[in-house]
């Protein structure tokens, strides 16, 4: 019966990977993933898009030069992102030595679960950073002795933090003046008329339930509901974008071992976004996919945006399982979109 560390190693690792299916999430269809084969990301910042008026001109004169006006070439360094897990002495012992080929098969597939674990680690950090990078222009690490920030740009009259009275909570708020105010600031910005809004549950939700929105849908006074669809149609039939919600949680350790849960989206802020793509999830090369590359038995065309790699420690003695990326989220159309808290923080 052939070990449990012959049958898992670096080799039928990476094919794992990739017959691996991961199901997208709203992060990949922002910004996709793509990968270079350099630590510097290098983009060019979109410009204004309004249209830039010629002069009239006396004839054989001399025609006025244009430029390239608003164009902004942004490099930035890959953050390097990784995690691993152990398997200690004692269980590398016992799984030497398995009782049955089921109970080989079933050690196999824990460990395998392991790498599993170890990637979807390393995407919810890339995730992550997508998300921040759109609800706050920003991200700001603090982590393992790594401290920075990345500001993408996004003009300060293009954020705004609504404070008493004006929180959508209020029953003095006016949400749908506000949303049609952001949406002529972009426009008369860039030239471009954003195509979306996303924002949280708790956001959408204090829309509907607006008296200022009710009285607009369904009539003044009317105590009806306003369904999310009801919403979306009225923001079409206004020419504004359409809401859609991300609430989706992950889990953060911390020093003392205990796990907090975090959200990837605040839930007191609104993005008014154009179409398409905004940016990308750029991954980069690891070390450790160099070094693979000159192992024999290793298909390095295999090695994905996310690196798994297992090796052995002798002292202690333990068997690692490890998963690393560089990664980094371009945000190109940082300058078109505007970034709304309108709510006060969740307590």
């Amino acid at each position: 019966m052939p070990k449990v560390l012959d049958v898992f190693n670096q080799a039928t690792v990476l094919q794992y990977i990739n017959d691996r299916e991961i199901a997208p999430g709203l992060g990949e269809t922002l910004f996709p993933s793509i990968k270079i084969d350099t630590l510097e990301l290098e983009y060019v910042k979109g410009a204004n898009e309004a249209p830039i008026v010629a002069s009239v001109h006396a004839f054989d004169s001399e025609a006025e030069i244009g430029d390239r006006e608003g164009f902004e070439v942004i490099r930035q360094e890959l953050a390097l992102i990784k995690r691993k897990i152990q398997m200690k002495e004692k269980l590398i012992i016992a799984l030497q030595n398995p009782r049955t080929p089921a109970e080989l098969q079933s050690t196999v597939q824990k460990i395998y679960d392991d790498v599993d674990a170890m990637i979807t680690s390393v995407l919810t950090k890339v995730e992550q950073m997508r998300f921040e990078a759109l609800a706050t222009g920003k991200l700001v690490f603090s982590e393992n002795g790594f401290s920075g920030t990345i500001d993408y740009g996004v003009p300060a009259d293009h954020k705004t933090t609504l404070l008493t009275t004006d929180l959508w909570s209020d029953a003095l708020a006016t949400p749908l003046e506000d949303l049609q105010t952001w949406f002529d600031k972009i426009v008369a910005d860039t030239g471009i008329a954003p195509q979306r809004i996303l924002t949280s549950g708790r956001v959408a939700s204090a829309l509907q339930k607006h008296a200022s929105v009710r009285s607009a849908i369904h009539g003044v006074n009317s105590d009806r509901v306003v369904s999310r669809t009801q919403l979306n149609e009225f923001l079409v039939e206004q020419g504004l974008p359409t809401i859609a919600t991300e609430d989706r949680v992950y889990r953060v350790k911390g020093s003392n071992g205990a796990y907090t849960t975090k959200r990837y989206f605040p839930d007191n802020v609104l993005v008014m976004m154009p179409g398409g793509v905004l940016g990308n999830a750029v991954y980069g090369p690891t070390a450790e996919e160099i070094q693979l590359s000159s192992d024999p038995s290793v298909d390095i065309s295999k090695v994905g945006n996310v690196v798994a790699t297992v090796y052995n420690t002798n002292d202690p003695v333990a068997h690692w399982t490890k998963a690393v990326a560089t990664a980094l989220p371009s945000f190109p159309t940082a300058n078109q979109v505007f970034l709304a808290t309108v709510l006060a923080a969740s307590v």
